[in-house]
């Protein structure tokens, strides 16, 4: 077996009276390549950074056994040089660190990161601002890595290219699983299934005991009223005893299998989301078979030429996909299209809701549900299961929308579109901030939602389960890559 690089033995960490991370043992071999996995705010980050050593256990012990490195999306690239060949290969341009946009500081950090060869990489969200480029470069680079990799990632193609085992982070433990993400996958849905034969195994046993104590009871009744008010010669004494003791049999019987019955581990049913679908107000149809046109669409930044003479034309009820490197133009042809610019032709009836890569603030004190109440019309049992589906769940509902966090403000932001009265939303790198289980959530409502959806990502999988059609933009053209 390969060697022991990391080891976590016996660790508690703990936030005021929440324990976030409770770990018997949990260990790194030389040539693991492991994905962590978890919703937001299960500990995965936190995870990392104890064994990296930038915090420490308030219990137990984090054993090191070899050089490793942490690359985190807070800490920002060094100002030394990284290696010319990755940093060109990359497309970091040569200029101030502070020029430097969130997705070419990422790229800069990978390049100098690979500069150097460590024995264990601990990788925390590594893709999160890369174009489709960068990613599989990162891909690429670390495919012939000889070494310990950590790989904390919402990102499913690259935790399936890259890794072959998942830490899955819940409830303050973690459980490994073996292979990439698309197995874990698999392996989740056959517990969930498992789980599901023994609730029903579980559900059928409980009834066959308690339908076996209630006919047992139903026959004592019967007993009782053959006794009861009737005046027994001598010679029947003993028929009259024995059907008491029969009673009392039968009632001794029946408070046996009740007995059988609470002592009976109680296995519930897997919980799994159900189906939600937004209907569409009378007053938000549209009728355009076309609802955004445009017609020889040409885009600047500067000097530079993004767009030339595009023309397009996007379909009723469709989810399309904008997609291209880093710089090519995505984010402004969105804004382009939201404001109607030269070349745009929008339906009259079009209400548009949109999602921008930005810091959200709520600024008006009203708890999470109240938010949501007053921004939708649909019924309280909608709003819950929306909120619930972006793990917004218990005491989450009450919370003052003041005081979420940046990745809690986002997940609202995105059940505030999809629950408000637009018939057309623009969602600019929706995945970017969620947790891999908030984007299947995200998923599921892209699909069930009737209005038009436009979209910029990066995100391979999230592209291919949702998407109508896919344009790119290359070499200053929108071309259809997918339909």
């Amino acid at each position: 077996m390969d060697k022991v690089c990391l080891e976590l033995v016996d660790v508690e960490i703990s936030f005021l009276d929440r324990l976030i991370l409770d770990i018997p043992r949990l260990a790194v071999h030389q040539f693991d390549r492991i994905g962590i996995v978890g919703k937001n705010g299960a500990g995965k980050s936190t995870l990392l950074k104890l064994m990296a050593g930038l915090i420490s256990p308030d219990k137990g012990k984090v054993h090191r056994f070899a050089d490793f490195v942490c690359f985190d999306q807070l800490t920002p690239p060094d100002n030394d040089e990284a290696d010319y060949e990755l940093t060109a290969k990359l497309a970091v341009p040569n200029t101030d660190l502070d020029c430097l946009s969130g997705g070419e500081q990422t790229r800069l950090k990978l390049a100098q990161l690979f500069s150097t060869f460590h024995e264990g990489l601990l990788l925390d969200e590594p893709t999160t601002h890369l174009d489709v480029r960068g990613t599989q470069f990162f891909i690429d680079e670390l495919a012939c890595y000889y070494g310990a990799l950590v790989l904390v990632s919402h990102d499913r193609h690259v935790l399936d290219e890259l890794v072959a085992k998942i830490w899955e982070v819940e409830d303050g433990r973690v459980i490994e699983y073996t292979g990439n993400y698309s197995d874990y996958v698999t392996q989740k849905e056959l517990q969930l299934q498992r789980q599901l034969e023994l609730h029903e195994e579980y559900v059928q046993e409980k009834n066959r005991l308690l339908s076996a104590a209630e006919d047992k009871m139903k026959k004592a009744k019967k007993i009782t009223r053959g006794i009861k008010g009737k005046t027994e010669a001598p010679s029947r004494l003993s028929k009259t005893k024995s059907k008491g003791t029969v009673q009392k049999a039968m009632q001794r019987g029946a408070k046996a299998l009740e007995q059988r019955v609470e002592q009976m581990e109680t296995i519930d049913a897997p919980e799994r989301e159900g189906t939600i679908y937004f209907h569409q107000g009378q007053t938000l149809v549209l009728h355009n078979k076309f609802p955004i046109i445009g017609e020889d669409v040409t885009l600047r930044a500067g000097d530079k030429v993004l767009l030339r003479n595009a023309n397009f034309q996007f379909p009723l009820g469709s989810t399309l996909a904008i997609t291209g490197n880093n710089g090519a133009g995505k984010t402004t042809l969105l804004r382009h299209i939201l404001k109607q610019g030269e070349g745009i032709t929008m339906s009259p009836k079009a209400v548009i809701g949109d999602y921008a890569q930005r810091g959200y603030h709520f600024t008006e004190s009203k708890s999470v549900l109240a938010y949501m109440e007053a921004c939708s019309y649909y019924k309280e049992s909608k709003i819950r299961s929306v909120l619930h589906a972006m793990n917004f769940r218990g005491n989450d509902l009450r919370k003052d929308v003041r005081d979420l966090s940046g990745g809690e403000a986002v997940r609202l932001a995105l059940c505030q579109l999809f629950l408000g009265r637009y018939n057309i939303l623009f969602l600019d790198e929706p995945t970017t901030f969620l947790d891999v289980f908030c984007i299947q959530a995200l998923e599921q409502f892209i699909k069930w939602y009737e209005g038009t959806v436009v979209l910029v990502s990066h995100d391979q999988v999230f592209l291919d389960n949702v998407s109508d059609c896919i344009y790119v933009i290359e070499d200053q053209q929108l071309k259809l890559a997918r339909s």
